[in-house]
């Protein structure tokens, strides 16, 4: 047994990888680390970016599918078939769990983070593309993505919402699913839903600003913004995932929106490899991290229940930051628009590189 196994099964948390690549799946890789214990598989533009550009391996079939096709929807092609042998691994992790995982999540285009109806269009589209019963499709929790997100719950589709970086958003994401869910008749247990909430950039762009002030007071908060934010969270979930609502859904099979940990790999190389990772486990959450991350933890990762330590020291270093004039709304408001830009550019450079690649082919 390893330590993610006792991670899922001594303290209720699924560690998930946050990475795709037709190498990792084709050499066993990816079979590799769900025998070792990992539970899901997510994905991004970036992600796919890096995968695609980084050598041959899609060489052969973009050729095939571009003498037939745009250079958009030959991408479309590539991903699609990546997701499809990933659901094929984890698929008796989902069959064994009842459902609860061994998802792969693939998100919609960015360009569409701010257009509710194409963003819904585009999630319906990948469902019915794909078809299996394990996928996720990620929709960003934007202002606009949340009506989207809203509405692909109710009509039964299984839904990761990602980029969420504040309390105030999370929690409409929540009502997005718990109104979702009431909208929809009959049995709830095929609709699942996981919450990415993104952990360590918060703590880049609160550190920049505490460094900005300067004060001993200021400094003394780096690095302590992003888990105590996290915590609260997971305070918030158990608050909406109780009482006679949920209950209500919970009686026609509803399964809780877990929240799922993001961006867990360690940006300040001053801060422990582990420090998203080590304080958020707890039941009914996802811990989504890169490779590395994945690795350091079979090494050397804590096993204990943390999530729910010392609820009052977070709200008293958000209290902190609020006195100090750092406004953690503001904070979310930038990271989600600088998390839709990179997605975008990344999803329009891998656009441009592969339609240069097409053009040699002529």
């Amino acid at each position: 047994m390893t330590r993610l196994h006792e991670l899922f099964e001594t303290y209720g948390q699924s560690p998930w990888i946050d990475n795709i690549t037709r190498a990792g799946i084709t050499s066993g890789e990816l079979q590799r680390l769900v025998d070792a214990g990992i539970r899901g598989v997510t994905s991004n533009p970036t992600i796919f970016q890096k995968a695609i550009s980084g050598g041959d391996a899609y060489d052969e079939q973009f050729r095939s599918l571009i003498a037939a096709h745009s250079v958009e929807d030959a991408y479309w092609g590539m991903v699609v078939q990546d997701i499809d042998d990933a659901l094929r691994v984890l698929r008796p992790v989902h069959d064994d769990s009842g459902g609860e995982d061994g998802f792969v999540s693939i998100e919609v285009a960015p360009a569409l983070a701010n257009d509710t109806d194409s963003t819904a269009a585009a999630a319906r589209h990948l469902h019915e593309r794909i078809g299996q019963p394990n996928l996720f499709v990620k929709i960003p929790g934007t202002a606009e993505g949340i009506p989207a997100i809203r509405t692909m719950y109710g009509e039964g589709h299984s839904i990761n919402v990602t980029l969420i970086f504040g309390l105030e958003r999370y929690g409409e994401v929540i009502e997005a699913y718990l109104s979702g869910l009431e909208s929809r008749p009959g049995d709830l247990s095929g609709v699942a839903g996981v919450a990415s909430f993104f952990v360590s950039r918060v703590d880049t762009e609160v550190d920049r600003r505490l460094e900005a002030i300067g004060t001993d007071e200021a400094l003394s908060l780096r690095g302590k913004a992003a888990v105590a934010q996290a915590k609260l969270a997971y305070q918030l979930f158990l608050e909406r995932f109780s009482g006679p609502r949920w209950d209500a859904l919970a009686a026609r099979g509803a399964r809780v929106q877990r929240p799922l940990w993001a961006s867990t790999s360690t940006k300040n190389p001053e801060y422990p490899d582990l420090l998203y990772v080590d304080n958020l486990i707890g039941p009914q959450t996802v811990n989504t991290m890169p490779d590395a991350t994945v690795e350091a933890f079979l090494d050397h990762g804590t096993l204990a229940r943390t999530v729910d330590d010392d609820v009052e020291g977070s709200r008293s270093v958000l209290a902190g930051l609020e006195r100090l004039g750092i406004s953690m709304e503001d904070v979310a408001r930038t990271l989600e628009e600088e998390g839709v830009a990179a997605f975008a550019k990344s999803y329009d450079e891998l656009l441009q590189a592969l339609t240069d690649k097409a053009n040699t082919f002529a």
